[in-house]
């Protein structure tokens, strides 16, 4: 019997067709035709479960104040905190991010290690009444000094590095004291991760975990988050130890090291510039890697939004799962709540029609 082989049918002539020319037999768009087809084949979907919220916690009762450039998010006390959160939880956000915003700033950072201050505060109640919330602390100084740089200064004015990890130590062991999970150092100092990791072991506080902020930029894109925490440096930049936008390497020099050094999981900050780098360092850590969507990407969005560019919805949900495609098992956003009440705790594929 002769196999007859399949060949390209030619189309049929007509002024809207070159003569001759064979119909396409690879046809990609029939995977696409319909919803259930789209989401058989759908290669990465974003999850609540994927989110993590970062907050803001300031001194006081009954505070809540919107942040002017971050519309949807607020300051608030540590009562109102655990209202919110409980809210996100029971639309199943699962993990927050907490930075400080304390109401006495000195050069020393005093009240980055009180152990009455308001992250370690707010960390007790949420794990008092959400006890399966994780509930991660951000750990470095801007929020805290009053000149807003990330670490203490020498006498010449720069960040005093291995002095500012003695600091971060006792930042994280009040955080531990109050039942952390995990303590996110973002300071970008050279050795800070093994330093925490040897503090935090010798101190009893073996499962605490560590979410290093391993891969920083110094961006433009931070003003709105600066605003909220009133860390805006009083002088000059923080150049010096965030790393600069060209640099890729770098990155993976960086999550190495923190890895080496007991690091959980690797930050990677900002995200929607910086997707690459979220690639690259998912192929070259064995470790959990979180994609921090910052507060200038919130205020673009939003901004845009307002104005009547773009559809929301679809942008942010666009954004995130971009974060997944590139590597990402984790996304830091503030778009967290509202994607937690449009998706209902069901994985979402960022790819809905018009």
């Amino acid at each position: 019997m002769k196999l007859l082989r399949s060949v390209p049918q030619p189309m049929p002539a007509g002024p809207d067709f070159a003569s001759g020319a064979p119909l396409p037999r690879a046809r990609p768009r029939r995977l696409r035709r319909t919803p259930a087809l789209r989401a058989l084949v759908c290669e990465h979907a974003v999850a609540v479960s994927d989110l993590i919220e970062p907050l803001f916690v300031v001194p006081g009762r009954g505070v809540r104040q919107e942040v002017p450039s971050m519309p949807g998010v607020f300051v608030q006390s540590v009562d109102r905190l655990v209202e919110d959160v409980r809210e996100g939880h029971d639309l199943g956000l699962r993990a927050v991010l907490l930075f400080g915003v304390p109401q006495h700033k000195d050069e020393q950072a005093s009240e980055l290690a009180d152990p009455r201050g308001v992250v370690q505060r707010a960390i007790g109640a949420l794990k008092r009444e959400l006890p399966d919330l994780l509930v991660i602390a951000d750990l470095c100084a801007c929020e805290y000094t009053s000149h807003g740089h990330c670490g203490l200064l020498d006498e010449r004015g720069v960040i005093d590095n291995d002095r500012t990890l003695a600091l971060l130590a006792r930042g994280a062991l009040s955080y531990a004291a109050c039942g952390v999970d995990m303590v996110a150092p973002s300071d970008m100092m050279d050795g800070r991760v093994a330093y925490l990791r040897h503090a935090l072991d010798e101190a009893g506080h073996l499962e605490t975990g560590i979410l290093s902020y391993a891969v920083k930029y110094a961006s433009a894109l931070y003003g709105p988050f600066r605003d909220a925490a009133q860390s805006t440096p009083a002088f000059g930049d923080r150049r010096t130890h965030q790393m600069d936008p060209p640099n890729a390497r770098e990155a993976i020099k960086e999550a190495q090291l923190d890895a080496a050094e007991g690091a959980d999981m690797i930050m990677v900050k900002p995200a929607l510039g910086y997707l690459d780098i979220v690639w690259r360092v998912r192929e070259a850590v064995n470790l959990p890697v979180a994609a921090y969507s910052v507060s200038g990407e919130y205020a673009m969005l939003k901004a845009a939004a307002r104005n009547g560019w773009i559809d929301e919805d679809r942008a942010v949900d666009e954004l995130l799962v971009g974060c997944k495609r590139a590597g990402a098992d984790a996304i830091v956003t503030y778009f967290a709540r509202s994607f937690a009440r449009r998706h209902n705790g069901k994985p979402h594929t960022g790819g809905r029609t018009r």
